[in-house]
């Protein structure tokens, strides 16, 4: 018989160094995986590297795809640190960028600094208001909120495709269902050759940081997330928390979804996020919710994605390869999660009798 016991809290070192292992793991899997089915691992994985890092124009474009990942990844942080799982952050993208198209379509010709701000902050506060209401759904009738932000994804995009087809649709687009470019004032300039969204990103993800380790939100927060009753017994306003600690979460994946509005489409269309809010679960897991974590994850895990498409340009390999690496890593590096809290033991059992000392009847 097997039984599942509770291992002693391992040190960090110990804790790295397996989920070191479980990646290296996945990679060996992943190897053999492209052997069966008739690839060249090694060049497989090379050209991942080289077509994500090898030119400028490629990291650029890595880069760019790690910028909104990196900013939903860190609203899902907030959220399930208060172990409120918001899988809504599609929908709350994609307010975010409805919210940041209203103005610059309102205020075209405001000097950039001030529209760019005032589209940031209009994008947060309709995400946030958009993620706030499963939290008040949770609040008041105690609903699940992972049920009502997932279909509140659906009900974000097809706003969006609503407007694309229909009210905002270009009458300048040929024929083609879009929605009119934004004015220059409305784009976000480039630092350092890439668009300036890096730069927010980062600062985002140290003020989250701060926030979380040194503030009293933050601490009511995780003790929100570690128990309910004891943030109660505590004299903790649970439902001020929860509301506070939301709209944070929902503005984050806003802000995500107006820099990519804004620097990359530079325009609205239903087809901004790409699956990105879905990928930032996955992201925020594996960084074990630490925000300088995620910085580096989501950089990983856009390699990926830039490399994928690399395949299928250069190699005529189906870009899903790359899907197919990102979802063995997440098995593995899940399931080491499994063994690092959790140690399986081996014991015999007399037939037709007890269990042996420390057994299984």
């Amino acid at each position: 018989m097997i039984r599942i016991i509770t291992r002693p809290e391992a040190s960090p070192l110990r804790e790295n160094l397996l989920r070191i292992a479980a990646v290296l793991a996945a990679l060996a899997a992943s190897a053999l995986i492209m052997i069966l089915i008739g690839y060249n691992p090694l060049d497989i994985f090379s050209r991942i590297v080289t077509g994500s890092l090898g030119t400028l124009y490629r990291f650029k474009g890595t880069i760019n795809k790690a910028i909104p990942l990196a900013a939903l990844s860190l609203g899902t942080a907030i959220a399930f640190k208060m172990k409120f799982w918001n899988i809504g952050q599609e929908g709350q993208f994609y307010l975010g960028a409805y919210g940041a198209s209203l103005v610059a379509f309102a205020f075209p010709t405001l000097p950039s600094p001030l529209l760019l701000s005032l589209m940031f902050i209009v994008a947060f506060v309709f995400a946030g208001l958009w993620a706030l209401i499963p939290a008040i759904l949770k609040a008041r009738f105690s609903t699940s909120e992972t049920l009502v932000t997932l279909m509140l994804n659906y009900v974000a995009a097809k706003w969006i495709s609503f407007l694309q087809y229909g009210p905002w649709r270009d009458p300048a687009g040929s024929g083609f269902p879009k929605i009119a470019p934004f004015s220059k004032n409305a784009v976000l300039p480039e630092f350092l050759g890439v668009h300036i969204g890096w730069v927010i990103t980062l600062i985002l993800a140290v003020l989250l940081y701060l926030l979380l380790k040194k503030t009293k939100l933050g601490y009511e927060i995780d003790v929100l997330g570690e128990s309910e009753a004891t943030a109660r017994y505590a004299g903790m306003h649970v439902v001020r928390i929860m509301i506070v600690a939301i709209m944070i979460s929902g503005g984050l994946c806003g802000a995500a979804g107006m820099m990519q509005a804004s620097a990359i489409e530079r325009s609205l269309s239903d087809q901004l996020s790409g699956g990105l809010g879905f990928t930032a679960v996955i992201t925020t897991w594996l960084a074990r919710l630490s925000p300088p974590g995620i910085i580096v994850v989501s950089f990983l895990f856009s390699m990926l994605i830039q490399g994928g498409t690399f395949l299928q340009s250069s190699l005529q390999i189906p870009a899903s390869i790359s899907q197919v690496l990102q979802g063995i890593i997440i098995f593995f590096v899940l399931g080491s999660e499994f063994f690092i809290r959790y140690r399986l033991v081996w014991t015999k059992t007399e037939r037709g009798g007890p269990a042996e000392a420390g057994g299984l009847k």
